[in-house]
C-alpha cells in the first residue's frame, strides 16, 4: 500500500547560482590545467565539470495544482510538491501528476430500474487526485480507473431506485435526485479510495425512459397525474358538501330530511366535481309528488 511522501527538494535558484558558479569554476581550472599540462589536474577537474554537467539534470519545475512523482531506480522516494524551479537527486525518475480538479460526463446507460423498466441515465462526477503515490503506484491508468467505476456506482444505484414514486414517500429517480445523487458520490468514492482520488461532487445530467417504452410510460404518468387531481377534487368537494350541510343545519336555516340531503349531496357533487359549467334546473315540485 502506497501513501504519499512529501520529498522537500532544494529552492532551484539557489541550486541555479550553485552550478552556474560551479561550472565557471570548473571550466576555468580546467583550462588552467591544460595549459600548464597537468595530466593530474587535467583528469580532475574533467570529472569535476562531469559531476556538475550531470548534476544540471537534477533541475526541475513544479506548475501550480501539479506534483512530481520522485523515483530512484524503481523506488519510490517522495513527491515534490512546492511550486516553481526546484532541484533533486539528478537520478531520480521525476514523473508529473496533475493535481488539478476535473470532471467528465459518462456515457448514456441503459439500466432497468428497481421495477425492471428500462432507463437511460447519465452523470457528471467532479474527481481529484488527492494522494499522488496511490494514483500512480496502485491501479495501472487511475483516469480510466475513475471512469469505469464511476460508471460501475451508477448502474449499480439506478438499479436500486424506481424511475418513478408509485407510493407515497417512496424515493425514485425522478422525485429524489439530489439526494440519489449524494448517495452515488459516496458510492463512486468508496470504489475510488485505493486510487488516491477524491470525489468532488456528481449530479444526474441526464434521465429519461428508454425510447421504446417512453410513449407507454409518458400515458402512464398522465394518467396517475389524473387520478391525483380527481382524488384531490372529490376531497375537496366531500369537504364542502359536509361544510354547507353544518352550516344549514347549525343555523336553522332550512330542515332537511335524509332523503332531500341525499338531493342535495348529490347536486352539490355534480357542481363541483364537474369539468364544465353546469345548467341548473329550477324545481317547482316537491320530492313528495
Amino acid at each position: 500500500m502506497f501513501r504519499e511522501v512529501e520529498h522537500k527538494a532544494v529552492p532551484g535558484f539557489t541550486a541555479l547560482i550553485i552550478l552556474i558558479a560551479a561550472s565557471l569554476l570548473g571550466g576555468y581550472a580546467l583550462q588552467n590545467a591544460i595549459v600548464t599540462q597537468s595530466v593530474p589536474a587535467m583528469v580532475g577537474y574533467g570529472l569535476l565539470d562531469l559531476v556538475v554537467l550531470i548534476a544540471w539534470g537534477g533541475l526541475f519545475m513544479v506548475n501550480p495544482n501539479q506534483a512530481k512523482v520522485l523515483l530512484l531506480f524503481g523506488r519510490y522516494v517522495g513527491s515534490a510538491k512546492t511550486q516553481g524551479l526546484n532541484w533533486a537527486n539528478p537520478f531520480f525518475t521525476k514523473r508529473p501528476i496533475s493535481l488539478r480538479v476535473r470532471n467528465f460526463e459518462t456515457a448514456k446507460l441503459k439500466v432497468n430500474d428497481r421495477n425492471s423498466n428500462p432507463v437511460e441515465i447519465a452523470a457528471i462526477v467532479v474527481w481529484q487526485v488527492v494522494d499522488s503515490a496511490e494514483a500512480m503506484f496502485e491501479v495501472d491508468n487511475y483516469e480510466n480507473y475513475v471512469h469505469v467505476q464511476s460508471e460501475s456506482a451508477l448502474r449499480n444505484l439506478a438499479s436500486q431506485y424506481p424511475y418513478d414514486a408509485h407510493q407515497e414517500g417512496e424515493k425514485s429517480l425522478a422525485t429524489h435526485t439530489a439526494e440519489i445523487a449524494e448517495r452515488l458520490q459516496h458510492e463512486i468514492q468508496d470504489r475510488l479510495a485505493k486510487a488516491g482520488v477524491a470525489v468532488r461532487e456528481a449530479r444526474f445530467s441526464h434521465l429519461a425512459y428508454s425510447p421504446e417504452i417512453a410513449g407507454v410510460m409518458l400515458r402512464r404518468q398522465q394518467a396517475n397525474a389524473i387520478i391525483a387531481a380527481r382524488q384531490r377534487i372529490v376531497e375537496g368537494a366531500v369537504g364542502m358538501v359536509e361544510m354547507a350541510l353544518d352550516n344549514l343545519s347549525k343555523r336553522g336555516i332550512v330542515q332537511l330530511d335524509e332523503e332531500r340531503k341525499a338531493t342535495m349531496v348529490s347536486n352539490l357533487l355534480v357542481v363541483l366535481c364537474s369539468e364544465q359549467a353546469t345548467q341548473p334546473v329550477v324545481n317547482t315540485g316537491t320530492l313528495y309528488r
